[in-house]
């Protein structure tokens, strides 16, 4: 790997940390789980469990269940990042980047950058996985396009959070064991698997107001009907706003640690 230090290798440098961190997510067991095999099983363990339950069928289930799982497929992917960051502080990585030639945003970005690629591979996975079990969206490929991407940039501005929590907190572990806890409740009081209006009042209050329900909403919204409405601009405002917030933030304290 070349790295160099002009302000023309500032991006790649930002390339080449992004590079490095897709081939840790890839060769680290857990890492990878998140990203490529719970959707695959959340997605057939919902849908073989519950559709029939719920919806009659599986087939009459996966237009409710494919959004949420892809939504929260999405959020446990981007959870990753604040504790990828974290466990390379630890074991110093980030302390040998200080002595190379190279962009001192460049780690931080890569990291960034590279949770791009992971939120793109764990929808595709999980949409795949429902595309197998015989969904088919209503909505055409540009669309659906669309619906995907929408997804993962409320994911990716997501990761900007996370990544924050990452450079504040100390401990890996509980960086993880926090992420899947918020994102498992924020999901199930959520939209994503089951119809508001079977919750007593005051859990359907709840998921009304929860955001993980306004993004589900949004996306079911788009491979539904297969148009752009108003909850997509909602979700994509909020995500500016997440993005304009932290990524500062995140960008301070990562200069300030250094």
């Amino acid at each position: 790997m070349k790295l160099t230090t002009t302000k023309n290798s500032t991006v790649s440098n930002v390339l080449t940390m992004t590079h490095r961190n897709l081939l840790k997510t890839m060769h680290n067991p857990d890492n990878l789980s998140d990203v490529v095999i719970e959707p695959v099983i959340f997605t057939l363990l919902f849908g073989y469990l519950f559709g029939g339950v719920i919806a009659g069928s599986v087939q009459a289930y996966l237009p409710m269940l494919v959004s949420g799982i892809l939504v929260q497929s999405i959020l446990n992917a981007a959870s990753g990042s604040g504790q990828q960051l974290r466990e390379d502080i630890n074991a110093g990585v980030f302390d040998r980047f200080k002595t190379l030639p190279i962009s001192p945003i460049a780690p931080l970005a890569g990291q960034l950058v590279g949770d791009i690629f992971r939120l793109l591979l764990s929808g595709v996975v999980a949409l795949i996985t429902a595309f197998l079990m015989g969904w088919r969206p209503s909505a055409d490929l540009p669309m659906l396009v669309v619906a995907l991407l929408l997804a993962i940039f409320i994911g990716w501005s997501t990761s900007w959070i996370f990544a924050l929590v990452g450079l504040m907190v100390k401990n890996a572990e509980l960086i993880g064991s926090l992420s899947m806890i918020i994102i498992l409740v924020m999901t199930f009081l959520s939209n994503a698997f089951i119809p508001v209006k079977t919750l007593p009042g005051v859990i359907q209050a709840i998921v009304k107001v929860n955001p993980v329900s306004l993004t589900i909403t949004a996306i079911r919204t788009i491979l539904r009907t297969g148009s752009w409405g108003s909850n997509a601009t909602m979700v994509f405002i909020s995500g500016l706003i997440i993005i304009l917030i932290f990524m500062p933030l995140t960008v301070l304290v990562y200069q300030r640690r250094g």
